[in-house]
């Protein structure tokens, strides 16, 4: 990169200085085309997952912990634990882009059962061993729902961090959903319909203007929690909040985000609520001021499935790995039984 370096004086100079932001672009696009490529696994069907770790060297570690991120996330996402308790307990995180976002390959055939084998195949490639826990947030949840369904034998535990919900899982009694979903903003409602009914449309639904459209995927949603607003204006403000965007939609963003509202919001293999009781614990954390999923749904699901250990975080929005703290809570619930077998 040295030999692209341009004098400041040069750069600055009245005659080329028009030329500074050309020299700008064309400087990172040079880096975005020579920087190392992240670590990626293949999968069966061929295409690749990128994935990042974080925490104990995977050797040293007592409990390996698979990370699915949220809408708009990507692999570097994770609990936000201490460090500390982290080295204390011995924990081995990976987090990875979920098929179609970052620079993992878009899976035309994505669905909720193909995200937990993605899951499996991921832990099978890295060797995590016969049993690993699953950690989800946000959207990222139905990973864990379908982990539950499909591969509950892998888990050895499981947490679930302000979970995404469909308004037509059948187990909701139909009048508690329908007064949830018409609080929504207009062109959420919308975008749940497209998703559900016609998600071929899909595509077409986001792009056009004449509409309202997914306050969600515009990053408008409100949020009545101080905290979730603030993250959110604070990022918008210097930039991260983009940079996200552009992290999470390499792929398009009809591949990432598109793809995840007609898989989330469409019509689902299995109810959540029909699910059989799993062998290792499973934890949902809610907040009561999240904008994004009504807390009052949440119960619902959680008491139809007596053996969720479910957490309500009073004054407490969607954004909880924000949340200063809650990563570490989050981790010893988790680790506790096994910490207390071992």
């Amino acid at each position: 990169m040295k030999s692209l370096c341009l004098s400041p004086m040069w750069v600055g100079s009245k005659r080329l200085g028009f030329m500074a932001p050309l020299v700008s672009s064309f400087g990172s696009r040079i880096y975005s085309a020579i920087r190392p490529p992240p670590p990626r696994i293949r999968l069966g069907d061929g295409r690749h997952l990128a994935f990042s770790e974080s925490g104990v060297p995977k050797k040293d570690a007592r409990f390996k912990i698979v990370f699915s991120h949220g809408f708009t996330g990507s692999r570097f996402d994770t609990l936000r634990a201490s460090p500390e308790l982290v080295e204390e307990l011995g924990v081995y995180m990976v987090g990875f882009d979920r098929a179609g976002y970052g620079e993992s390959d878009p899976n035309p055939n994505r669905s909720v059962r193909s995200a937990a084998s993605d899951v499996e195949e991921l832990a099978d490639a890295l060797e995590l061993g016969s049993k690993f826990y699953l950690v989800g947030f946000s959207l990222g949840c139905h990973a864990v729902w379908a982990a539950l369904k499909y591969i509950p034998e892998r888990l050895a535990g499981a947490a679930l961090l302000a979970p995404v919900i469909n308004y037509r899982w059948p187990g909701f009694p139909k009048d508690l959903a329908s007064e949830e979903y018409n609080k929504q903003d207009p062109g959420d409602q919308w975008a749940l319909r497209v998703s559900y009914y016609a998600p071929a449309l899909l595509h077409w639904y986001m792009e056009q203007s004449w509409i309202p459209t997914s306050t969600a995927v515009k990053g408008t949603t409100y949020l009545p929690n101080k905290l979730d607003e603030e993250i959110r204006t604070r990022t918008k403000a210097d930039g991260t909040f983009q940079k996200k965007r552009e992290l999470a939609t390499q792929q398009g963003i009809y591949e990432s985000f598109y793809r995840d509202m007609k898989v989330m919001f469409g019509k689902w293999e299995f109810d959540p609520m029909e699910l059989s009781p799993p062998s290792c614990g499973v934890h949902v954390w809610q907040g009561d001021e999240d904008g994004l999923v009504p807390v009052r749904l949440q119960r619902y699901i959680s008491s139809r499935l007596d053996w969720i250990d479910f957490h309500e975080l009073p004054g407490t929005g969607h954004f909880l790995t924000s949340v200063p703290g809650l990563g570490d809570k989050v981790l010893n619930n988790l680790l506790a039984r096994e910490e207390k077998e071992s």
